[in-house]
């Protein structure tokens, strides 16, 4: 078997008028096999198919076969189990390739594409994003974009956010119903933790009951889209995809707070005027229509409380999701209840207030409220505390007097050389 390439060479060779033998010596090739190439001409080889090696399935081909036909849904395994009981040693894999060829494909049908009505459905989801933010250069972040999608118009709303807690799908959604104006009838979610926790006995979802609590204070109804059909929220997965290609690929952030606000920007100028590729209509003008139809928002801001027990550190602070939050310098208590809201921590000893903070996102962050520390302390003068002249070394009344470090240089000096100090 000889390459293109090969054949054209042969062919060059003859015509530059070397000899068969001579050809044969410089390509490597039989003289033979120079001649019938020659004689072919400038065609290009042409091999027929291999024929099929026997294999230990082919006594069993017909068996398989009738059985596939007569039950369709038949699994290999069990088909395995059946031929082994005839007398089948091959393996498990060549009875899997003969079933990819007999077995009759399912006809699913053409997709039918479900539209809501206007304000009657959004859908909200999660996705992953890594960045390298221009304030840490060395440090790989990943942030999660929150999306919620309006099923009627297809307006985009959401917020990137350094992680995927509770409080901060609360206060994801409490943003986002702020910027629509207005809150839809249901919202669809996928099985993340903290919308859906699972199933009970009966199969009836099970929903985490702070989004419930937030559900009811708003007036929408919760879904969970069925198990392992992502389809069912195409609406909000499917921009990802266009939000990852056309606005954060190859994008430059200084922080997160830059890049919440270049996205705002591109929601604003670029995704929602444009023509949508699936309804043909503007996004924005479909929200316009879309906006008057969804429910009015509350009067009273929405503050489901998450308490904890959290102890305070010898320092003064305290954790809370990864972050360490101040109380006052007087706070004598060790063990204090913490209150996560949505935007904000509260921090409680003997249901007295201690303090109150803005969440911070993200980990690895440390607040100090103003007016928890109290520097230099009452009494002293200048940037730090006032020393004593003495130091207590044990009961009262045993005291010594500082002295200057050289007067025990001295003494080694002195006792080195041999002299008494």
């Amino acid at each position: 078997m000889i390459q293109n390439g090969e054949l054209f060479v042969i062919h060059e060779l003859h015509q530059q008028g070397l000899t068969i033998s001579a050809i044969a010596r410089q390509t490597g090739h039989d003289r033979k096999t120079v001649r019938k190439y020659l004689e072919q001409g400038l065609q290009a080889p042409h091999y027929g198919p291999r024929a099929p090696r026997p294999q230990l399935l082919d006594p069993f081909r017909p068996y398989v076969r009738e059985r596939v036909h007569a039950y369709p849904q038949m699994r290999g395994t069990r088909l395995l189990r059946e031929i082994q009981a005839l007398g089948y040693n091959g393996c498990y894999s060549q009875l899997t390739a003969y079933l990819r060829e007999v077995r009759p494909t399912a006809d699913s049908g053409f997709e039918h594409r479900f539209e809501t009505a206007p304000g009657e459905q959004a859908q909200v989801d999660f996705a992953q994003f890594k960045t390298v933010f221009s304030d840490e250069p060395t440090c790989v972040r990943v942030v999660w974009l929150f999306s919620l999608v309006l099923g009627h118009s297809r307006w985009l709303t959401g917020q990137f956010v350094l992680r995927q807690d509770l409080a901060t799908v609360l206060r994801c959604h409490m943003a986002a119903f702020a910027e629509l104006g207005g809150v839809p009838q249901h919202i669809l979610y996928d099985r993340m933790k903290t919308a859906v926790l699972g199933e009970d006995e009966t199969r009836h979802i099970i929903y985490h009951p702070r989004l419930l609590e937030l559900a009811e204070h708003y007036g929408f109804v919760p879904r969970a889209c069925a198990a392992y059909r992502a389809k069912t929220k195409g609406k909000v997965e499917r921009p990802f995809g266009y939000v990852r290609d056309d606005f954060f690929l190859a994008g430059a952030f200084q922080n997160l707070d830059d890049l919440n606000r270049q996205f705002a920007h591109w929601r604003d100028t670029v995704a929602n005027p444009r023509c949508h590729g699936t309804t043909r209509r503007i996004v924005a003008e479909a929200f316009a229509e879309e906006q008057p139809s969804l429910m009015p928002l509350p009067n009273l801001p929405f503050n489901a409380v998450l308490s904890v027990e959290r102890r305070v550190s010898h320092d003064g602070m305290v954790s809370v999701h990864g972050n360490l939050y101040s109380v006052p310098d007087p706070s004598h208590r060790r063990v204090v209840e913490v209150q996560t809201l949505a935007d904000e921590v509260r921090i409680y000893a003997d249901q007295r207030l201690l303090a109150v903070h803005p969440v911070l996102d993200g980990r690895g962050q440390r607040r100090v409220a103003p007016g928890h520390r109290h520097w230099p302390p009452p009494g002293g003068a200048g940037g730090r505390p006032q020393r004593p002249d003495t130091v207590i070394l044990s009961a009262p009344g045993h005291t010594v007097s500082r002295r200057d470090l050289g007067v025990y240089d001295r003494i080694a000096q002195a006792l080195a050389a041999g002299e008494r100090p």
